[in-house]
């Protein structure tokens, strides 16, 4: 099993031109594990980790309710803003300037073959994360990504999660809030969920600017251990 993960931080990059490296990325993993199977070879199959942000842009999964967006086409040139459906889980959300995007493309056959145990580690490397800056972050039954309040009239999200995953290879990630305009989430309802709020971590501090890049490091650290793997 290979327990390395490439990891790139791709700067700020359009969401279609990302989705299509992701695809690139998870073919490639894909085309192995067949290779693998019908030669009956034993060959290595690659980990990424690509962090990244996107200009402002509208997602919907596939079992999503376009009537979660609340922009028309001609809104959505206005606020500057592009939309996609597409194949991940999940309903919709907003990606952003000040917003860390970070998406796993894995062999989950080099960790553990089990999507739910997956998913509750990326949202426990954000929990271990905020944990760091003293926000109490936590989950919220029956809901993923990871929440503040969520026991109070006050439960808001912090970072949404949706992924793809076929062959036990996944695509697709989490997207935490750090220095996020909240605005752009005024048009949409979060991830279908109506009567919650959004949230970023520099609103939680009160400050006017969080170090993205210290931030990073952090989720990766966390990441590492918990996926017991390194990074490359």
């Amino acid at each position: 099993m290979n327990k390395k993960i490439h990891l790139q931080d791709i700067g700020n990059k359009d969401y279609k031109a990302t989705w299509d490296y992701q695809e690139e990325l998870f073919k490639k993993i894909v085309d192995i594990k067949i290779q693998n199977r019908i030669e009956e070879t034993s060959l290595e199959t690659p980990n990424y980790f690509l962090f990244v942000a996107h200009p402002h842009v509208y997602t919907l999964g596939k079992s999503g309710d376009i009537s979660n967006l609340l922009l028309s086409e001609k809104q959505l040139i206005t606020k500057g803003a592009t939309f996609y459906k597409i194949n991940r889980g999940g309903d919709i959300t907003y990606h952003g300037p000040g917003q860390i995007v970070g998406y796993p493309i894995l062999d989950l056959e080099n960790f553990f073959t089990d999507i739910h145990k997956y998913l509750r580690f990326l949202e426990q490397a954000i929990i271990l994360t905020l944990a760091e800056y003293n926000i109490i972050g936590t989950r919220s039954e029956g809901e993923t990504g990871v929440w503040l309040g969520v026991e109070t009239p006050f439960a808001r999200k912090i970072c949404a999660l949706g992924v793809r995953a076929s062959r036990w290879v996944t695509m697709h990630g989490f997207a935490l809030n750090v220095n996020a305009d909240l605005g752009y989430f005024d048009n949409i309802i979060p991830c279908g969920i109506k009567g919650k709020a959004v949230t970023s971590m520099h609103v939680e501090l009160g400050v006017e600017k969080v170090d993205e890049n210290e931030v990073k490091e952090k989720i990766a650290k966390h990441f590492s251990v918990l996926f017991q793997s390194s990074f490359i």
